[in-house]
């Protein structure tokens, strides 16, 4: 039996990754044009959605959200999650109804494929350097003028401890939130890393529950206010992974 599930977990991870590269080589062509012009991101967009809602019907995962507030499609927000899977990424894709950009980090620019696109359409951050979180800011705002939103994992990194519930949060999403007056939406991602976590012989296919919380308003909120807020999101995300009344 144990044999058995080593070699589904083996073929699912390989079938995961070949997954991502096929999808990519069909709609290279697509992908290649909608990234020509910067104001055609909201095309690249929608192809980026099609692309993570085939991964995980490929994968056997079924999205279930909830959602406590509604998307308005004239306004830009800041979008945080926690962070636990690589799944994440595509699940906030099928999530989100308004075209957002990722801030990430740089070393996944390195991926074949999928770091050719990923390089042209995020904004990358170095983390160890000051320049280039500075950096960040500027690219924002130029994103935030095309009436783009923005997403941030704001624990930075996936704990490399799976019993970490919710790691500390950077300061970078509630401080561009804040300069930038622009909602927060903390989400909530119950399942992603019992069904796709980092550690290789784990995981399995099912529902992956999300919930999209109250937004938080910035609006006259100053940077005296960061740490207030942030620690108010963290709570929320906090609160609902520690309770099981969602998850059953």
């Amino acid at each position: 039996m144990k044999l058995v599930k080593i070699t589904f977990w083996i073929l699912w991870r390989v079938w995961f990754y070949l997954l991502i590269a096929l999808l990519i080589i069909i709609l290279f062509p697509l992908l290649v044009l909608s990234i020509l012009k910067e104001s055609w991101y909201p095309f690249f967009f929608k192809l980026a959605q099609f692309w993570a809602k085939c991964i995980l019907w490929g994968m056997g995962f079924y999205a279930k959200v909830h959602y406590e507030a509604t998307f308005s499609k004239k306004q830009s927000y800041m979008l945080v999650a926690n962070h636990t899977s690589m799944t994440d990424i595509m699940l906030m894709l099928v999530i989100a109804k308004n075209p957002f950009v990722f801030v990430g980090k740089k070393e996944l620019a390195k991926i074949p494929l999928f770091g050719f696109f990923y390089k042209r359409t995020c904004i990358l951050v170095d983390r160890d350097s000051p320049k280039s979180r500075m950096a960040v800011y500027q690219r924002a705002q130029n994103r935030l003028n095309q009436g783009l939103s923005i997403c941030i994992f704001p624990e930075g990194l996936v704990p490399e401890d799976e019993s970490v519930v919710l790691a500390d949060f950077k300061d970078g999403a509630f401080r561009l939130a804040i300069e930038h007056q622009i909602p927060i939406v903390p989400m909530t991602f119950y399942d992603n890393k019992k069904r796709f976590s980092y550690t290789f012989f784990s995981g399995s296919p099912g529902i992956m529950r999300a919930k999209v919380h109250p937004f938080i308003p910035t609006l006259g909120l100053t940077l005296d206010d960061k740490k207030n807020i942030k620690d108010q999101v963290w709570n929320i995300i906090f609160h609902e992974l520690s309770s099981c009344s969602y998850k059953r």
